[in-house]
């Protein structure tokens, strides 16, 4: 059985709400009080969604961006997304953009990851941004929203967009945590893409083995959270579940360079190929593909296309035991 996601051509939208300046560099040893000399520093976009779509376009993919941004950090992101050939636009806002940096210990192999909260946004701002995706002509077919709220924003944010989404006909992808994401799921999504920790975190308690968190996504699916779960297991794989079927992706055997942009790049693997209209393993895959690729880069460096082809080859998928979710709509409420 061939198990469609979404019409081939899908268009798709990355939602940034906290997007920002990612640093990166190195020094010998991270110590306390000492002036810590440093190598020379790399910049990249970041942020989630941007994440996601720095990866779908190196896939080969369309899509566009939406995010707030202000002052000196702002201006710098969309200069960059502008560089990448990223359609990018854009809500400004009173207060800069946020810097995050990461920092490699050369003794240890170690890396020490520094993420800011974001700009407070007034009520005017992060309204214009709901405004700006309502206003879409065409409204996307895929709404891929992840990452943090930054301050100021309700945390029914994804929930209102996952409500407009199925207002309009479009399917939303969602990578967050905390109450955004509970209130999210209340409402209903498209895809839900957790790690072990961020699910627990949702489900209130720990799922110690495979047969416990395979029975969790199956009462998300019951419950009309979702319609597909694709569950990161980190260093021990990922897992993905729909209503009809179930697929475990082992681990990759690879040495880890740096873990920065592993997750985003494994959802922009797995939209990217759901936008070509391939089905959910193959999607799964391709997904796992891109998330180790991403291990392979230096610091912000995120997936590489030619990685990701290389990788390709060596996943495999292994069905998992399911019984097929019986819900009255077949899909999110």
């Amino acid at each position: 059985m061939r198990h469609t996601s979404l019409p081939v051509g899908t268009t798709m939208l990355c939602l940034t709400m906290n997007p920002s300046v990612d640093l990166a560099t190195e020094t010998t040893e991270v110590v306390p009080t000492h002036k810590l000399r440093c190598s020379a520093t790399s910049h990249d976009a970041g942020g989630g969604g941007i994440n996601v779509a720095r990866t779908v376009v190196r896939m080969g993919g369309g899509c566009i961006t939406l995010c707030p941004a202000g002052g000196p950090t702002g201006d710098w992101l969309r200069r960059r997304l502008r560089e990448e050939g990223i359609d990018g636009h854009f809500v400004s806002t009173a207060e800069d953009t946020r810097v995050s940096f990461t920092v490699h210990e050369g003794s240890s192999g170690q890396e020490y990851r520094f993420v800011m909260p974001g700009p407070l946004l007034a009520d005017a701002e992060w309204q214009a941004c709901l405004q700006a995706v309502e206003a879409l002509t065409p409204f996307p077919g895929l709404i891929v929203a992840s990452g943090s709220l930054p301050p100021g924003v309700p945390e029914d944010f994804y929930a209102r967009v996952a409500r407009l989404a199925r207002q309009r006909g479009g399917r939303l992808v969602l990578d967050t945590s905390g109450p955004a994401l509970d209130a999210a799921l209340q409402e209903g999504v498209f895809l839900f893409k957790p790690n072990l920790r961020e699910l627990c975190a949702h489900l209130g308690h720990d799922l110690p083995d495979r047969n416990a968190q395979l029975a969790a996504l199956h009462r998300l699916l019951g419950a009309g959270r979702c319609e597909a779960v694709a569950l990161s297991l980190g260093h021990r794989g990922a897992l993905l579940a729909t209503d009809q079927g179930a697929w475990f992706a082992p681990p990759l055997n690879i040495e880890a360079r740096s873990a920065v942009g592993a997750g985003d790049s494994f959802v922009g693997g797995l939209v990217w190929s759901l936008a070509q209209g391939r089905d959910w393993p193959d999607s799964l895959a391709w997904g796992v593909a891109c998330g180790t690729g991403a291990l392979l880069s230096v610091s912000t460096g995120l997936c590489q296309a030619s990685d990701a082809l290389n990788l390709r080859e060596q996943v495999r998928l292994e069905p998992q035991p399911w019984t097929p979710v019986d819900r009255p709509h077949g899909g999110h409420k």
